[in-house]
């Protein structure tokens, strides 16, 4: 078995397991969030989400970027200079550890000032309590970072995924069972976070994964802070992105509008869920081969990884692209179905996001964070300046074409950069024609302007339509070696006989 196929295989694993997790701390998240809005008012559930917006911005600022950036320092130094892997991890968790501590404290002693900038005296009680919080997450995303520049992820799921969601979702549920009042909320938020970085902790050196020592060497941090700055500032930039349309939206539209809006994006932003669960386990292992200048089994994987991404995210964007009123009315509800629209234009942004690949990741891999920054600078202002222009006229509509073209402008931006760089692009003949293919699928059932009554007809015309491109796709003749080799390993992974699958598709091979 080739280098390649391995390190498919290893991040097929990876990416499972993650997508797992994902999906879980949804579920999880999604209860909490539920029990909080059923048992406290609607004023004191925004106070609480302000309160947590703030503190996710804080923590973006105390981390510093480590999490984009440690995965892929401790995959390098393992592998160029494996004597100082130690020092750079006591480093990377004791800078971490001073700035959120010097964070936390601006936000204790300023809470009143950040209380006054978005008018609402009640966030400063919760300010000062949940600050106490940030150093524990700002830890709990160093160690994580660490652990998944060895190749692992468990860590990322077990604690961030799965631990984290099931204390929070208990302390939420005992709150409204005793009754208790609406600030022992964010007391138990800061216990939730203590009791997750305490287990993740004990569990480190159980298994022994790495020896933490406080020690910080002045050469390895500056590299490091100057390395990881840049993705920072990309954290910035992605948060900017993520609440521009809906700030602009409420400044021009108003909150019903913005109510309705905000039905289409969660929804949307479903599609990259497997491109970003493959991102965590590909930076350690595409690293190392970076670092042994093995530019030519770094461009296969990505290429074999980008169209295996893009087929397993196909079926959900097919779903949402061709029948997002069903989609919006089986979820939300009769009344969000004018968000139809809009939706569907949001999702063509994360598409064109996914079919693309891990360009930003690779990016990081080959050292070049900065094209990152420049490249989501770029999309951020185009975003801004297209919601000036749109919104006024278009509304919500404005608003989405706006966010698609930021991503279309961010991510063509890096592949550039990425291909005149390293020559690493995902247009393999393999790739291009299942492209084509959904291309006129596509425009073909768009053009019948299909109407379907309810989500389970869409599901059932969807079925047609994967089944139609399925066959076209083997027709084509669009299977590799590396895809038989890859199915084998989620064939192992699951624990189940792909018999009939194999061979069907080792005759189109």
């Amino acid at each position: 078995m080739s280098e390649a196929s391995q390190a498919l295989q290893n991040i097929a694993r990876g990416t499972g397991i993650v997508f797992a997790g994902t999906v879980i701390s949804m579920f999880f998240g999604f209860l909490s969030r539920g029990v909080i809005a059923r048992y406290f008012s609607t004023s004191e559930y925004g106070v609480f989400n302000l309160a947590l917006t703030i503190l996710s911005i804080t923590l973006v600022l105390a981390t510093l970027g480590f999490p984009n950036s440690l995965p892929r320092e401790v995959a390098f130094y393992r592998e160029k200079e494996p004597s100082r892997v130690r020092d750079l991890i006591s480093t990377a968790v004791v800078i971490v550890a001073v700035n959120s501590f010097a964070i936390m404290m601006f936000l204790i002693f300023g809470s009143g000032f950040i209380a006054q900038v978005f008018n609402e005296e009640r966030l400063v009680y919760p300010l000062k309590v949940m600050a106490f919080a940030l150093p524990f997450s700002a830890l709990i995303g160093a160690i994580i970072s660490i652990s998944q520049g060895f190749g692992r992820v468990r860590e990322k799921v077990y604690f961030q995924n799965v631990v984290y969601p099931v204390i929070w979702l208990v302390f939420v549920v005992l709150l409204a069972l005793l009754s208790l009042p609406f600030a022992s909320l964010f007391w138990a938020y800061v216990i939730a976070q203590f009791l997750t970085f305490l287990t993740l902790i004990l569990e480190t050196y159980r298994i022994g994964l790495f020896r933490f020592r406080p020690s910080l060497d002045v050469g390895l941090g500056r590299k490091l802070v100057a390395f990881s700055f840049p993705l920072m500032f990309v954290g910035i930039l992605n948060f900017l992105m993520t609440w521009t349309d809906t700030l602009m939206l409420g400044y021009y539209k108003g909150s019903e509008v913005v109510g309705l809006y905000n039905a289409a994006t969660p929804l949307a932003r479903l599609i990259p869920m497997f491109l970003n669960s493959a991102a965590v386990i590909y930076s350690p292992i595409v690293t190392s081969w970076y670092a042994q200048e093995k530019m030519a089994e770094m461009k296969r994987v990505y290429q074999v990884l980008t169209k295996w991404i893009f087929l397993l995210t196909l079926p959900l964007f097919a779903l949402i692209f061709l029948f997002p009123e069903a989609t919006i009315s089986f979820l939300f509800g009769e009344k969000y179905v004018s968000a139809a629209l809009a939706l569907q234009v949001l999702s063509l942004g994360f598409m064109f996001h996914t079919f693309l690949g891990l360009n930003g990741m690779t990016l990081i891999v080959i050292g070049k964070p900065k094209l990152n920054m420049i490249g989501d600078t770029f999309a951020v202002v185009s975003n801004v300046a297209l919601n000036l222009a749109l919104i006024p006229s278009y509304g919500m509509v404005g608003a989405a074409v706006a966010t698609t073209v930021s991503y279309f402008v961010a991510n063509v931006f890096r592949s550039y950069w990425l291909y005149k760089m390293t020559r690493i692009h995902p247009f393999s003949w393999s790739y291009v024609k299942p492209l084509a293919i959904w291309f006129v699928l596509l425009g073909i059932i768009k053009g019948l302007n299909l109407s379907v009554p309810d989500i389970w007809y869409a599901i059932l015309a969807l079925l047609v339509f994967m089944g139609v491109y399925a066959v076209l796709v083997l027709l084509s003749r669009s299977i590799d070696k590396e895809d038989i080799e890859l199915l084998l390993a989620v064939e192992k992974i699951l624990g189940v006989d792909f018999g009939i699958i194999k061979r069907v598709l080792k005759r189109f091979v």
